[in-house]
């Protein structure tokens, strides 16, 4: 079984200097595969897999044109991945499973350093307090004692991220026992007012509303306000000393808006991570949650800001993966099953219910329930599902 952990790292600047680098000459190569890709299909009407346009790079383009030479001054493994990565996202296309890669700029895509074990003999050296990476060399962690030491590291990336720095690796590990787990199911109804409601009474509110992160939402308002105002002032300064000395600021404002963000998104997850983690304590036999159109919902501008903030999607896969380690069956109930129409005591549909009503009222045998409590039930109860 193979498990990935990711930590915060603290380089030095010598370090930090190749991570850029490298960074950069994987975004580099990651649209150069792409912009190659389109031009042979223009013209020749056929696909370049990322093992022949590997090839072609070192052995035919590169020493042809020594001025590109700096490719190879960073990590082969990194460069290969990158040009990987691009090659399954053409595939991607291919199948119609996602849009046209697109190109990846400079300080807004998440770009990252890979590394493997290149030996079968020779293992990544982890300790508990710092992690050696092939050609950055041992590297502290910010958090002593998170990554397994006496485990194998199959491969790694070191990702960069709001003025931080992150290493993720991914360990072989033994596979977990299956633990005893009650014979109840659980029914979980996804929402806005509340983050989550069980059917066992458990109710997590939406962590959105709370002040820590309305004052955190404020301040990122200020914070974009003022760069969008170093933006607009710097286009009109003419003198070349006074337009560099804005840029830097304008970096710097940058900076504390992405600290923000991330901050906020930080928050969240945390969050997230305690809800799978108490609903999983639990142990019930199954849990049963509905497939979320967050496409179709995401088109509601009046909803779009509220549901992105509310993560849906993550949620859904930390809870697979922890129900799998844990042998829970996962059911996925289909998106058109009226969880909330449907009344649990007697069976009827309530077709005229409004989003505005929260309180349950069957018309035929006045059955009386919180909606969202209502839909848990039902969820729970649902004969039809798919397995996750």
């Amino acid at each position: 079984m193979l498990k990935a952990y990711k930590t915060e790292i603290n380089p030095i600047n010598k370090q930090k200097i190749i991570i850029h680098k490298t960074i950069g000459v994987c975004r580099y190569v990651y649209n150069f595969y792409l912009a190659h890709n389109k031009e042979i299909y223009e013209k020749e009407k056929k696909f370049v897999s990322g093992m022949d346009f590997s090839k072609w790079l070192n052995n035919e383009f590169i020493p042809r044109n020594q001025e590109y030479s700096w490719i190879k001054e960073v990590s082969s493994k990194s460069v290969k991945q990158s040009i990987m990565n691009a090659d399954r996202a053409f595939k991607r296309f291919f199948k119609h499973e996602s849009e046209f890669p697109r190109f990846k700029k400079k300080n807004k895509s998440d770009v990252k350093m890979y590394f493997v074990k290149t030996d079968a003999k020779v293992i990544i050296p982890c300790e508990r307090h710092r992690i050696k990476i092939p050609t950055l060399g041992w590297v502290r962690l910010k958090e002593k004692g998170y990554i397994p030491t006496n485990k194998i590291i199959k491969s790694g990336m070191v990702s960069y991220k709001a003025g931080r720095y992150y290493v993720s690796v991914l360990i072989e590990e033994n596979d977990i026992n299956q633990t005893t787990l009650d014979k109840e199911g659980i029914g979980i109804d996804l929402g806005l007012k509340d983050f989550a409601i069980c059917s066992n009474g458990l109710i997590k509110k939406n962590i959105n509303k709370t002040q820590q992160l309305i004052k955190l939402e404020k301040q990122l308002k200020r914070e974009q306000r003022k760069l969008s105002r170093k933006y607009e002032s710097l286009k009109q300064r003419n003198k070349k000393l006074k337009g560099e000395a804005a840029r830097q600021n304008i970096f710097k404002q940058k900076l504390k808006v992405q600290k923000l963000h991330q901050r906020i998104e930080n928050i969240r997850t945390d969050y997230i991570n305690k809800i799978v983690n108490e609903i999983v304590k639990i142990k019930p036999s199954y849990i049963t949650i509905e497939d979320l159109n967050i496409k179709g919902m995401m088109k509601n501008r009046h909803l779009s800001k509220a549901v992105a903030s509310q993560k849906f999607y993550e949620f859904r896969t930390k809870l697979e993966v922890k129900c799998k380690e844990l042998g829970i069956e996962l059911r996925i109930v289909d998106r058109w099953y009226s969880s909330s129409k449907i009344c649990h005591q007697c069976g009827s549909i309530k077709k005229d219910l409004k989003l505005s009503d929260r309180v349950y009222i069957c018309d035929k045998c006045g059955y009386t329930r919180d909606r969202d409590y209502n839909a848990s039930l039902n969820l729970r109860d649902a004969k039809t599902y798919k397995i996750a």
